[in-house]
């Protein structure tokens, strides 16, 4: 039997609201989110999007994180019905594209993602 775990995520983001003081520039919301700087422009990884109640909604792999993740709440994203629902991203920075693809497909299944249809095993 093969054994994974998935690592610890490099960056947790939840929606906040920001507080600006006085002189501090305003940053725009995406659905609740401030914090995307805080995600790599340059690395790959996996990614993992979370509801209000911690429940898992989709899973999802990239060369450029930050880039992707933002495309989900695009008009045209994978997420755009879903895209009220995210209230966390957890975010894998994970160079090489073979072990994304494995923690993706593994993650998917143990922790039965809500919204993932593509490398599904745990639904009939």
């Amino acid at each position: 039997m093969i054994k994974i775990e998935l690592p610890k995520p490099d960056v947790v983001i939840r929606q906040r609201e920001q507080n600006p003081k006085p002189g501090e520039a305003i940053i725009p919301s995406i659905y609740g989110f401030i914090d995307f700087h805080k995600i790599t422009r340059e690395n790959g990884g996996i990614f993992m999007f979370f509801n209000a109640d911690n429940e898992l909604l989709f899973v999802g792999k990239a060369r450029k994180l930050r880039q992707r993740i933002k495309k989900h709440f695009n008009d045209n994203g994978l997420m755009v019905n879903h895209r009220d629902e995210v209230h966390k991203i957890e975010v894998f920075e994970v160079a090489d594209p073979m072990e994304r693809e494995i923690y993706e497909t593994y993650a998917i299944n143990t922790l039965q993602a809500k919204y993932n249809i593509e490398k599904v095993f745990f639904r009939d």
